[in-house]
């Protein structure tokens, strides 16, 4: 069998190349380069070159900012926090990445992912599952992925822990054993999202007002995409008391402001849905839900509304925030996902004109 797969020239697709080749596997590499400054080709060529496979360097950098950086600067700029890596994941990695890695001749795309895929024998349909290492796990990124995608992917990572992949490579003598993890959104330098932003829209946002919950002026913001919900610091305004954004109004380019216990909701709603082990939902369900890729999934239970899902939790959520993605899972399985439209102060009606 023929695998293609995504390498960085870091530890993690170094193993899976390593992991697919002792299975038996004809392996062949794919990197992409997908924005101005990425180092990542360099990198894959030595750990190619180490691994001794052919690397295939393909040239993103229209399509990815096409599908991602305009996506993410669109959205935030609407006072969204959007998660890049879910978009690159259904379009670019799983999308062009395996078209054309197919195109190559390769029957399945591999990735370093801690995931776990599986078939359900009942409803024949591909699961996503989370990964042995909790700390890693990337199912939440994943939850877009569809029926074709997730048959044509491997992750040959799933069943190891993030120091057990290490120790395979070190046993493995790979000269990317111990290198660094990446960082947390690969196109933005030092993590300046507002300059980003700013560059990227080629306009700064409007000052406004701080407000709090019932309308009141409390002071003067800098612009809605230097914000986001849950944010304590970098106000630029003293209150006496510690403040956080509550919510965010683009159309009244408004920052509410509240303190902690203010940042606490029991109810979302989503769009944007896609069902893994699901082919729809037609009802009520109890469901465990990560309102971002760091939290811990929490008791809920959905409810379909038209092409919305309200999100109802047993207990309350801190920082709700639209643009994130909300993501379902049944133990390990993933469900299914959507992205956030709503925070503190009910649906956001912009975000739903906007799709």
């Amino acid at each position: 069998m023929k695998v293609a797969v995504g390498m960085s020239g870091g530890v993690d697709s170094s193993t899976a190349v390593a992991l697919l080749q002792e299975n038996g596997h004809e392996v062949i590499g794919v990197t992409i380069v997908t924005h101005e400054g990425g180092l990542a080709e360099t990198a894959a060529l030595e750990a190619a070159e180490q691994l001794r496979i052919p690397l295939h360097v393909l040239d993103f950098r229209t399509v990815f900012k096409q599908e991602v950086i305009d996506s993410f600067a669109e959205s935030y700029y609407r006072g969204e926090t959007p998660n890049p890596c879910v978009l690159c994941n259904r379009k670019i990695k799983f999308g062009e990445l395996l078209k054309q890695s197919r195109g190559l001749g390769a029957d399945y795309l591999a990735t370093g992912h801690y995931v776990r895929k599986m078939v359900d024998e009942t409803s024949g349909r591909w699961l996503i599952q989370t990964g042995l290492d909790a700390k890693k796990d990337q199912s939440y990124v994943l939850y877009s992925l569809s029926q074709e995608q997730i048959a044509h992917a491997l992750f040959p990572l799933g069943d190891y822990t993030k120091e057990q992949v290490r120790d395979l490579a070190r046993n493995r003598k790979l000269t990317a054993a111990d290198s660094s993890e990446s960082q947390e959104i690969c196109f933005i330098p030092d993590d300046n999202y507002a300059e980003y932003i700013r560059a990227a829209m080629g306009k700064d946002s409007e000052p406004g007002d701080f407000t709090d919950f019932s309308g009141r002026i409390i002071g003067r913001h800098r612009g809605l995409i230097h914000y986001t919900v849950g944010q304590r610091k970098g106000l630029g305004v003293t209150f006496g008391k510690p403040m956080f954004v509550a919510s965010i109004d683009p159309v009244g380019n408004r920052v509410i402001l509240g303190e902690g216990n203010d940042l606490y909701t029991d109810i979302l709603w989503a769009t944007g849905l896609n069902w893994i082990a699901l082919e729809r939902l037609s009802g009520p369900l109890k469901v465990q839900a990560k309102i971002r890729y760091k939290a811990n999934p929490a008791a809920a239970v959905l409810y379909p509304e038209n092409n919305l899902v309200r999100v109802q939790f047993e207990t309350p959520q801190r920082a709700v925030t639209p643009g994130q993605s909300v993501v379902f899972y049944d133990g390990p399985t993933v469900l299914g996902g959507g992205v956030i439209v709503s925070d503190k102060c009910g649906i956001r009606q912009d975000l739903l004109k906007a799709e």
